[in-house]
């Protein structure tokens, strides 16, 4: 009998936590498709003129989960859960040199922050990256109380999941989902106001 597609990349994560590091080529290779879907999401908010492609994305998440130890892998849900956050992680990373850059290395207070309509990121003008970093520090608080709302955020804003693909990937109903997404938009909206 041949392992679906979801036992394959179970035992392929099994694998990759136990040491066998050829595990994330197949895995990758596998859910190369997925990955892309999550870094062109990402990327469809970044400002044009973005020096970081679709593609370098992929491949710089790449190189940090391959540096990732002592991860007890689940199964794809997780992975793709972590690779949405790497992902996040290294668009942040980036917007907050620009910020630096820009300011002189310094980083400034983002207050003109108002409620957020999380259909699309904030206009990209000068300030996108301090907004960025903002909704990300906002994100990281979020995380201390609720990390599956975070993760309901970066798979469907960040990711471009819709309800039923996000449900999917964390293993909850779509009804969860859409709960989640309504009180997290809510409470972002409310800690960026401030």
């Amino acid at each position: 009998m041949v392992p679906t597609k979801s036992a394959q990349i179970t035992t392929l994560l099994r694998a990759w936590s136990e040491g066998d590091t050829s595990a994330l080529d197949r895995l990758t290779s596998l859910l190369y498709d997925e990955l892309r879907r999550l870094a062109r999401g990402y990327m469809r908010h970044e400002r044009p003129g973005q020096t970081l492609q679709t593609t370098a994305l992929i491949n710089e998440a790449y190189l940090r989960l391959v540096d990732v130890k002592g991860v007890d892998w689940q199964d794809r849900a997780h992975f793709l859960a972590v690779a949405a956050r790497i992902m996040r992680r290294i668009l942040v990373d980036a917007a907050r040199a620009r910020a630096s850059a820009k300011r002189g290395g310094e980083m400034d207070r983002v207050d003109h922050f108002t409620a957020v309509e999380f259909d699309q990121l904030p206009e990209r003008d000068s300030d996108c990256a301090a907004e960025l970093v903002a909704l990300d520090d906002a994100l990281n608080r979020l995380t201390e109380l609720d990390p599956r709302r975070v993760q309901v955020i970066e798979l469907r804003f960040f990711g471009g999941l819709t309800v039923e693909e996000t449900a999917g990937v964390l293993n909850v109903s779509p009804q969860t989902v859409m709960r989640d997404w309504k009180l997290a938009r809510a409470w972002l909206a409310r800690e960026l106001r401030r």
